[in-house]
């Protein structure tokens, strides 16, 4: 029989990518989505894909334990992928009740719609690397100590305790990824990634003349969103539920990547690069770097596209949307 899979924040990166690798093993796909005025843009991802057409949104809120447990009843799904959330940390200070009550309460939520009316269905929880925050070893695993650094993280947390909570009191098949940064052309713009390789296709089509960053210094692990959904996938297949880090295991700077974005232009980054202390966090996570060593053993996953490869293809998907906007803008 054909398997159904119900994602929440399935309009967002992550959401579109696991939409596309899961309709191409067959499965149903749905997918819930917030009310919103803004719902004939809200699809783009899925249409970038081509695969708008082929999942189905349902109305449903995080916030609205109701809704969940209508839409849990109606599906009947066999997967649970919880990829909703405030994600943006930066946003994060600006609205922390908001960030609490979707990212951290909303995990609840759908566990309790899950435990009440599907408690067979495997459940996926999209934990994040920012939970270490202040870094209490250089290299961060499962077993690593938390000191989660801004309200998304704190709320991030909560959303991987309950994971946790959930699967060890009521032996649901519950299942969290620590997932490191990933990125992919359908990121926010919002994203620095993503705001690099924008800007730096601005600046080669002659949209923009510099690019502003906070601290360049700062170190993450880089992986393509691609690679992540999968492991997201592989988690769902084991017969026992469990955390995994989902990392490359090699750390980058925001200047190297930067870099990296200008060089596949063409240019030199310290022609266009100026530093703004207006994009500096309150509290900076100033390293990440992921042990992927339990994924690799356990549900055999490993990362297959580089970083150079990443910014590559987020490059040249902003050069055509950039040219675009430049067509439409010399008319």
């Amino acid at each position: 029989m054909t398997r159904r899979a119900l994602i929440t924040g399935i309009t967002g990166q992550d959401g579109a990518y696991l939409s596309q690798f899961l309709i191409e093993k067959d499965y149903e796909v749905f997918g819930v989505v917030r009310r919103s005025s803004h719902r004939s843009v809200d699809d783009h991802r899925l249409r970038w894909l081509g695969i708008a057409d082929k999942v189905n949104l349902v109305d449903g809120n995080l916030a609205d334990v109701s809704s969940l447990i209508r839409i849990m009843q109606d599906v009947q799904p066999d997967e649970v992928y919880n990829l909703a959330a405030q994600s943006f940390v930066p946003t994060s200070w600006q609205q922390p009740l908001l960030t609490a009550n979707i990212t951290a309460v909303g995990v609840t939520n759908i566990l309790e719609a899950i435990r009440i009316i599907k408690p067979d269905a495997h459940f996926y929880q999209a934990s994040s690397s920012e939970i270490y925050g202040l870094i209490q070893e250089p290299m961060q695993s499962e077993t690593t100590p938390f000191y989660p650094r801004s309200p998304y993280a704190v709320s991030k947390l909560y959303g991987h305790w309950i994971t946790v909570n959930y699967r060890e009191s009521f032996g649901l098949h519950a299942s969290s990824g620590i997932l490191f940064n990933h990125e992919s052309p359908l990121r926010g713009a919002e994203f620095v990634t993503r705001k690099v390789t924008k800007t730096v296709a601005e600046i080669k089509v002659g949209l923009a003349t510099e690019l502003r960053l906070g601290n360049i210094d700062a170190q993450r692990d880089w992986g393509h969103a691609r690679d992540y959904v999968r492991a997201m996938w592989m988690m769902l297949q084991q017969d026992k539920a469990d955390d995994y880090v989902i990392a490359t295991g090699v750390t980058t700077t925001v200047r190297d990547m930067c870099r990296i974005a200008f060089a596949h232009v063409g240019l030199k980054m310290e022609d266009y690069l100026i530093i703004d202390p207006a994009f500096y966090r309150p509290a900076e996570v100033d390293v990440l770097l992921g042990n992927p060593a339990k994924a690799k053993e356990k549900i055999g996953w490993e990362p297959q596209i580089s970083l150079e490869n990443i910014i590559s293809e987020m490059v040249e998907a902003d050069l055509q949307r950039a040219e675009i906007c430049k067509r439409s803008l010399d008319r």
